[in-house]
């Protein structure tokens, strides 16, 4: 189906940057969204009155919500019109943003988050998939590194920024930066998408396939991100692992089976090139997501810096991506994606090695230096990484690619927060569970006993050594693509 209905191929070339600047801002938003709420909840749980549990809800949430219908939604926009389908993402996303920032009591708040989620999927599933149609083969690595740094700078701002607004502002204020936002971007949008978009005859919908999907993927990501509360060996836990692998039996049996399956398996067994950039996108989120949260603790609570101060220093990493990222891109449309991704996945090892090993009292220059390696591998990366994704599928299928890369990333960060988080933790027994809101009330290391701070530092460089091996092993499959890539 043409990208933009009644307008023709040469017009939808000619204004490809300005599609470009259109999606980029999705693309910044939802991840933003994913990693703002995280500093300003100790602030606004006192507030809903929110247990700790309620409090991982609100996370988790928006997390599940974007991994669960990123695939059925993206299928959907590639039969019905990706650039309308972007744009009531955006809608989805600003009303949930303002149902957020009303939210009178937990339950509320979390339906909101999921109302985001919703939003957040339509606008991933899509973003990648606008800007890969639309550009040619030679202008795509360039374009979409410019896309994954906007995604990069909406994961890596979101904490710092969360927290200034949540000190001066109070927490509704980190939703509703959303709204102008979001307006703007739906009259931007509605100025470039025809009054009439008509659908062509697409073939029905792969609802048990998309309910199996579903499944799987809550039936996954909730244990592991509750495991550490709940206790690995914990009935429920071991119960919603077990339906996990139950209904990707199952979701594998029905899509073998359907005409018009809502993944198309051949992708992952017939096609090496995506099969092997997809997974070394996973374990490179699985890397990379823990970094800022457990930095930004080891930071505060260990080294005892302030909070503004932290939020500089983790803003190396981000910068580094957000400048490198589109020369990345533009180097991968001339030598290919293979070196640079695996290289990059190298570099992020080294600078989680780098991060392992740094003293409890390092200065200032040494720290922005290891997250800056760290910036340097992700810019490597991920733009050619995707590049390499979406240029690996037909056009038909080019929101199915995106979506799948987007679940790959968010089920990267949540496996990333229960695994490299759960290992930070496994030095402070009864404390763990409470560091972060204790750390939030009383401003320092103070309300912390000396040995608990010792043991989240031991438990902090177990973690990054796990995060490096994580991203060596996504360097080992990133070499398995093979060295000629196709180009839709």
């Amino acid at each position: 189906m043409p990208l933009l209905q009644r307008i023709t191929a040469e017009d939808a070339h000619r204004r490809r940057w300005e599609l470009l600047a259109l999606t980029s801002i999705g693309a910044f938003m939802a991840p933003l969204d994913g990693s703002i709420v995280s500093v300003a909840l100790p602030v606004m749980s006192p507030d809903l009155h929110l247990s700790f549990a309620a409090s991982m809800w609100v996370q988790a949430a928006y997390l599940l919500a974007t991994a669960v219908l990123l695939i059925p939604l993206g299928r959907l926009a590639d039969q019905h019109g990706r650039v309308r389908f972007y744009l009531i993402g955006v809608a989805v996303f600003t009303a949930g943003s303002l149902l957020a920032a009303l939210s009178m009591n937990g339950a509320w708040l979390i339906l909101s988050r999921v109302i985001q989620g919703g939003g957040a999927a339509l606008m991933v599933a899509t973003s990648a998939a606008i800007v890969t149609a639309v550009f040619p083969p030679q202008e795509r690595g360039r374009a979409l590194g410019i896309n994954v740094m906007a995604v990069y700078i909406g994961l890596s701002i979101g904490p710092p920024l969360g927290g200034i607004l949540a000190d001066t502002l109070g927490w509704r204020s980190i939703f509703l930066i959303n709204l102008p936002i979001g307006l703007v971007v739906l009259v931007w949008g509605w100025m470039m998408l025809p009054r009439s978009e008509r659908a062509q005859d697409a073939p029905r919908v792969d609802f048990a396939g998309a309910a199996l999907l579903g499944t799987f993927l809550i039936s996954l990501l909730v244990p592991l991100t509750f495991a550490p509360e709940w206790g690995w060996a914990a009935p429920l836990t071991l119960a919603l692992l077990t339906l996990a692998v139950a209904s990707l039996a199952a979701f594998v049996v029905v899509e073998r089976r359907v005409d018009v399956p809502v993944l198309d398996l051949d992708l992952l067994t017939h096609n090496r090139l995506f099969a092997a950039a997809n997974t070394a996108a996973l374990l490179n989120y699985m890397a990379l997501y823990g970094i800022g949260l457990l930095t930004a603790i080891f930071l505060e609570i260990v080294q005892g810096r302030s909070a503004a101060l932290t939020g500089w220093l983790m803003l190396s990493q981000p910068l580094l991506m957000a400048v490198l990222s589109p020369f990345a891109g533009h180097l991968s449309d001339r030598v290919g994606s293979r070196v640079l991704a695996t290289g990059g996945m190298v570099t992020v090892a080294l600078g989680m090695v780098l991060l392992a090993a740094m003293p409890t009292i390092a200065p200032v220059w040494q720290v922005a230096a290891d997250l800056a390696v760290v910036g340097l591998g992700m810019a490597a990366f991920s733009a050619p990484n995707t590049s390499a994704i979406m240029g690996s599928v037909r056009r038909d299928q080019l929101s199915v690619a995106s979506a799948f890369l987007g679940t790959m990333r968010t089920a990267g960060m949540a496996l990333s927060v229960a695994l490299l988080g759960g290992i930070a933790a496994s030095q402070l027994g009864r404390l763990g569970g409470r560091l972060l809101f204790s750390h939030g009330r009383d401003g320092g290391a103070a309300g912390l006993a000396a040995q608990a701070v010792s043991g989240y530092a031991q438990g902090y460089r177990y973690a990054m050594i796990t995060g490096a091996v994580l991203a060596l092993a996504g360097a080992a499959v990133s070499l398995t693509r093979g060295a000629h890539e196709a180009r839709v």
